[in-house]
């Protein structure tokens, strides 16, 4: 029967994870428990920058510990005994021939600056990837009373940890990365959205005095090809000042082979004449939903950057900063779409002017002025 490791038990140096970042780890920390003074040499990271648990309690013995004596420590181990002691308190795992292990498995103490990068480098990749998929699960969270204004939060979070791996790996003009990005996501709830698309239709066709009010929703906001192509066709015949109405519309949907696709003129007919409600909440709910799907996607953009071990920081900045671009373009709309229009200032009434006496002055006043 194969043996079942407790959770408790020390396979460390059985089952080290292949990733590089381990070893890259592993070497760190042997060059700090050779030289603890090079302590000085390292700066970027804590413990939280380490992959597993079993690091992170190294390094924070190492750091926390009062350095030792470098004579003394050439000679004996006993500040490696403290090292040990204090870190199995975070992690009961550790051993005394794991530390052997780090020791013999650097290659160059002097190397620890480098390796630091390194792990600073690899920590950033795993920051962003979290926020990333924060972000994701946040608008799939169908428990949230406020979406959108949760999303938006998750998002500026995402930013802000770009912003800080920024500051130590300032991005480089043109550093791209190469990893393509995911398609966008599908509704996720097609039918519904597709109900509402049709409606903003209808009742825009029925009420075009309204499509001046939604300025703020584009044509790619809808999921469906056709409804697009529809809403083009609204727009334009209202930005012409052109009568508008089902069949005005089925005319310039056919000037614009939509209906080449196979859709029927007489479904076209049907889907605009039935209107319910106004175009501006309509309007709204296919903005709020562009909203989240462009969230998701820029989530899911960001993951697929972190998860390609081939990007450098550089490039993971640069590429989370460009999806991030597209959340703010449509946040700016949806603030236009949702900003409470404050009431109007009431004039206070003109001051009626003066007109030309109505009564002659007294003979008193008159004969005052004329002596003055």
């Amino acid at each position: 029967m194969p043996h079942t490791p407790e959770p408790d038990e020390d396979d460390l140096d059985t089952l080290a994870p292949p990733q590089p970042v381990f070893h890259v780890e592993q070497a760190l920390l042997g060059a700090l428990l050779l030289d603890p003074h090079r302590q000085d040499d390292v700066s970027g990271i804590t413990t939280d920058s380490f992959s597993t648990a079993a690091h992170a309690a190294l390094y924070g013995a190492i750091t926390t510990l009062p350095r030792p004596d470098p004579a003394e420590h050439a000679k004996n181990t006993q500040w490696l005994d403290r090292v040990l002691t204090t870190a199995q308190e975070q992690a009961r795992g550790l051993t005394a021939s794991y530390l052997h292990i780090l020791v013999q498995v650097c290659p160059w103490p002097s190397h620890a600056p480098a390796y630091a990068r390194m792990v600073e480098a690899e920590h950033a990749r795993r920051r962003l990837h979290t926020a990333a998929e924060r972000l994701v699960h946040t608008v799939h969270d169908a428990s949230l009373p406020h979406p959108v204004q949760t999303v938006l939060t998750e998002a500026d979070a995402l930013a802000a940890v770009a912003d800080d791996v920024a500051t130590r790996f300032p991005p480089r003009a043109g550093v791209l990365p190469r990893t393509p990005a995911p398609p966008p996501p599908a509704a996720p709830h097609p039918t519904e959205a597709a109900e509402e698309e049709q409606l903003l239709l209808a009742t825009a066709t029925a009420y075009p005095a309204g499509i001046d009010s939604v300025r703020w929703l584009l044509p790619d906001d809808l999921t469906v090809a056709l409804h697009t192509g529809l809403w083009q066709c609204l727009t334009a015949l209202a930005r012409r000042s052109e009568p508008v109405d089902p069949v005005t519309v089925l005319w310039e949907a056919q000037q614009r082979g939509l209906l080449d696709d196979g859709s029927a003129p007489d479904e076209v007919l049907r889907m605009l004449a039935e209107p319910a409600g106004s175009v501006e909440h309509w309007g709204e709910r296919a903005l709020q939903r562009s909203l989240l799907a462009t969230a998701e996607h820029t989530g899911r953009r960001i993951q697929a950057y972190a998860d390609d071990p081939a990007n450098t920081p550089f490039q993971l900045v640069v590429g989370a900063r460009r999806a991030l671009a597209d959340v703010a373009a449509v946040r700016t709309r949806w603030q236009h779409a949702t900003a409470v229009t404050p009431p109007a200032r009431q004039r206070p009434a003109p001051t009626t002017r003066a007109g030309p006496p109505t009564t002659r002055a007294a003979p008193t006043a008159r004969s005052s002025r004329a002596t003055r």
